[in-house]
C-alpha cells in the first residue's frame, strides 16, 4: 500500500506519562488500535508529499490525486520531549530537489493525512510548501552539542547555487572587482526577479576579501526585516558596463531566506 505523507492531527504519537501516585500505579492501559491510529513503527520510513496549492485537508482525497504532488523524502525519525510529545518529524529530502539527502525537522503540525475516498486504508502524508522553502529549510542536527557554528555562531544551513543571470547592460562581476561601497545596500533579487530584500552589511575573511553578505529580507520600510547571512558563492553580481551600479541575485525567494536561521551579530 502507497502511503506518502499529509497530517493535521497528531497520529497517536504521542506518549502517555503519569506521575506516581501511589505504590500501585504502574502506568499501564488496556488500549486497542482504531482505525484513525498510526503506529510509530508504520509512521517511520513513510514516503511525505509537498503540495503547494491549497489542499482541503477535512475532506478525503479523490484518486490518484497524489499524482499532482511532489514526492519530497521519507520520514527518517521523530523526536520526542520528556513529557512524551512528538516536538519534531525528521524528513530525509533531497532528490526532488536536485541536491544530496539532507535531513529537515517537520513541526508535527504541519503534516496531514489523507486519506482517498474509496479506501480508506490507502493515505498518503502530505505538507504544504514550495521546492524553494525546502531547498532553503535548515539541515536538522543530530548533535546539537557538535554541530558546525561559523565564526558569529550562526547555524550552519544549506548551500544554496549561484543563479545563472545575464541582463542587457550588465556583466558579471567577481568579487575581486567589487567593493563594499558598490554592494552595501544594493536591492537583492530572487526567483523570477523577486525583490527580497538589500544587502545590509559584508563580511570580510581575514585575508580582507568579501566572504559573506548580511540580506535584511522581506520587511517594509525598513520594519519586520530579518537579517540572513549567505556566502558570497551563493550570490550573482552583474556590475553595470563603464559603471558601478551593481544588480545582486539569489536563487531563492522572500519566504524561504526567511525560513533560513537569523544572523546574531
Amino acid at each position: 500500500m502507497m502511503k506518502p505523507l499529509m497530517m493535521t492531527t497528531a497520529v497517536c504519537l504521542t506518549m502517555a506519562t503519569s506521575a506516581f501516585a501511589d505504590d500501585h500505579m504502574t502506568g499501564f492501559m488496556d488500549y486497542s488500535v482504531t482505525d484513525n491510529d498510526l503506529l510509530a513503527s508504520e509512521f517511520i520510513g513513510m514516503r511525505v508529499y509537498s503540495a503547494e496549492q491549497d489542499v482541503d485537508v477535512t475532506a478525503n482525497m479523490v484518486p490518484d490525486a497524489q499524482t499532482e504532488w511532489d514526492d519530497i523524502g521519507e520520514i527518517n525519525e521523530l523526536v520526542i520531549s520528556p513529557d512524551g510529545n512528538v516536538v519534531a518529524v525528521i524528513v530525509g529530502v533531497g532528490g526532488f530537489l536536485g541536491l544530496g539527502e539532507k535531513d529537515v525537522a517537520m513541526d508535527m503540525k504541519q503534516i496531514h493525512i489523507m486519506r482517498e475516498a474509496d479506501d480508506a486504508d490507502d493515505f498518503f502524508l502530505v505538507i504544504k510548501s514550495s521546492s524553494e522553502a525546502l531547498k532553503a529549510a535548515p539541515s536538522f542536527e543530530r548533535d546539537m552539542d557538535n554541530a558546525e557554528m561559523d565564526a558569529e555562531t550562526t547555524p550552519r544551513r544549506s548551500m544554496l547555487m549561484a543563479p545563472d543571470v545575464t541582463r542587457d547592460g550588465y556583466a558579471r562581476t567577481e568579487r575581486s572587482e567589487l567593493t563594499t561601497e558598490m554592494l552595501t545596500g544594493a536591492r537583492v533579487y530572487g526567483v523570477d526577479d523577486e525583490d527580497v530584500g538589500e544587502i545590509h552589511s559584508l563580511l570580510l575573511d581575514d585575508k580582507g576579501t568579501i566572504d559573506r553578505a548580511i540580506i535584511d529580507v522581506g520587511g517594509f520600510l525598513g520594519m519586520g526585516e530579518k537579517p540572513v547571512a549567505v556566502t558570497f558563492d551563493e550570490l550573482t553580481v552583474l556590475r553595470k558596463d563603464g559603471g558601478d551600479d551593481v544588480q545582486v541575485y539569489i536563487d531563492s525567494s522572500v519566504e524561504a531566506l526567511k525560513a533560513q536561521p537569523t544572523y546574531e551579530k
